[in-house]
């Protein structure tokens, strides 16, 4: 029987369980190097963040300490001087004197040393600080500031402010320097690493490649010879890859004694049909030969008629049976065929021509081209092939079936002989099984002559559409059954001569 091959798994980008592995380990892989650097570039940016902020805190206390003194007021005074005239104060500062609720002597620090007004709402937000001399971030109208607000010994408050600008870019700058580095390693890794997996994952392609094309051979029957085996550089035992190929090996290998032993008792066997086969026509021979002669010579009563006539049709039976399976035994051993040119639509009119003398009852048809169909092959095996598909239809439908032999071309370009009849049909469960040896269903097809109680020798020896599977194999076809309720059809096909 052919090999059935499994239809190729599809793969689905929303179902990971049917990705390759190498394709979920790179996945993986590139998974857990965004997680590792996601998480140093968080550790990262909170480190910088938190130095950056002491940095600035440490100047801004240092700009406080340089306000202070300037805002001391003169002795007998209140209104001091300006915060913003200390030395050593830098673009952007912000300095502000709180005094009774009011903001005196404020403003920003401008690069050409100029001094830019606070609007309503930043003397508000200083107004609104805490006096613990802690710095705090608030947003001016000038921008994001640090700021910190101390009281002084004389009963004011001095603000001092510096802004976030420089923190706020460089921390930018390092989220924007570890983003294109992330990806830029993530690409090279990601590259390289499917080189890697790849290469690391070519001896498993190369086992799935060995187990593949041992699926492939044809080893329910016939003489296998199972050479293919997983190369030494991949079935090393040191490795997890190679103990799964030096496995397989020892799996194949012991496969192949097996096919060996089975090849060699099939042989055997076969050998040993053949022969007794052989041995048995002889016998058979006598005893018709005998029967013949005692029919001819002897007076016998009715009833020694009757078994004598008994014994003559066992006799034929046996005789077709032997004769079965020395063709059998012939086809397994691969004899070579006594190929010439058949007009497959003459065999066919005279093999129908034939049925309707020994089954009158039944309504045989003819579907047949304009032109002959012309194959090259063994002619008294392919008129076999035809016979035992006519004779089983005959056998197993009653009278008034009808039978349509038809003959013509496949699309493929091969020669094609259907028998179609309407009768019962096979059961659904033998039909898988209707090529085998000695297999019959007689209970569901039964034929005319076995319902009118025919003699022994129209029955069935199960062997006659097994020799046309072997026949139509030999020459290099196929031959398939469909069957159902009031429909079944046996189809065979053969190659037809190549056109020079």
């Amino acid at each position: 029987m052919a090999l059935q091959q499994a239809a190729p798994h599809r793969r689905s980008w929303l179902k990971p369980n049917t990705w390759h592995l190498r394709t979920r380990l790179i996945l993986l892989a590139m998974t857990l190097l965004i997680a590792i650097c996601g998480a140093v570039g968080v550790v990262s940016y909170a480190s910088m963040d938190a130095f950056l902020t002491r940095q600035l805190d440490e100047q801004l206390s240092q700009a406080a300490d340089r306000s202070n003194d300037p805002g001391r007021p003169p002795m007998g005074g209140f209104n001091g001087r300006d915060p913003l005239d200390a030395r050593g104060q830098s673009v952007g500062t912000l300095n502000a004197r709180v005094l009774n609720g009011q903001v005196n002597s404020a403003g920003f620090l401008a690069s050409d040393t100029t001094r830019s007004p606070l609007s309503a709402e930043d003397k508000q937000a200083l107004l609104d600080l805490a006096t613990d001399a802690q710095p705090v971030d608030r947003t001016l109208s000038n921008g994001d500031y640090r700021l910190i607000a101390v009281k002084t010994n004389y009963g004011d408050v001095l603000v001092t402010g510096l802004p976030l600008a420089t923190k706020e870019s460089t921390l930018t700058s390092l989220v924007w320097t570890f983003v294109f580095v992330s990806l830029g390693g993530l690409l090279l890794i990601g590259l390289v690493g499917t080189v890697l997996i790849r290469r690391t994952m070519k001896p498993l392609e190369q086992l799935s490649e060995v187990a593949t094309r041992v699926s492939q051979l044809p080893l329910d029957a016939g003489e296998v010879a199972l050479a293919v085996r997983v190369p030494p550089s991949n079935s090393n035992p040191g490795t997890e890859v190679g103990s799964v190929g030096h496995a397989l090996n020892l799996m194949l290998d012991n496969v192949a004694n097996a096919l060996q032993a089975r090849q060699r008792s099939e042989t055997k066997v076969r050998q040993f049909v053949a022969d007794a086969s052989h041995e048995l026509r002889t016998p058979l021979t006598a005893i018709r030969g005998y029967t013949e002669l005692m029919r001819m010579t002897e007076n016998f009563t009715p009833d020694g008629e009757k078994s004598l006539a008994r014994v003559q049709s066992q006799s034929e039976r046996m005789t077709a049976l032997v004769e079965d399976l020395l063709l059998l035994a012939r086809l397994d051993e691969g004899q070579p065929l006594k190929l010439t040119e058949v007009d497959l639509t003459q065999l066919v009119i005279e093999g129908v021509s034939d049925e309707k003398v020994m089954a009158p009852g039944h309504n045989w048809r003819l579907e047949l081209p304009d032109e002959p169909v012309v194959v090259n092959g063994d002619a008294s095996q392919l008129r076999q092939v035809l016979m035992n598909l006519l004779s089983n239809a005959r056998k197993h439908t009653p009278p008034g079936t009808t039978v349509v032999t038809g003959v013509g071309k496949s699309p493929e370009g091969a020669a094609v002989v259907t028998v179609t009849d309407d009768g019962g049909g096979i059961p659904a469960e033998f039909v898988d099984h209707v090529f085998s040896r000695f297999a019959r269903a007689d209970a569901a097809r039964k034929g005319a002559g076995d319902q009118a109680g025919a003699s022994v020798a129209e029955g069935t020896s199960g062997l006659g559409l097994s020799i046309v599977e072997s026949i139509v194999e030999a020459h290099g076809g196929r031959v398939t059954v469909t069957s159902q309720p009031g429909r079944t059809q046996f189809a065979l096909q053969l190659p037809l001569p190549q056109v020079s």
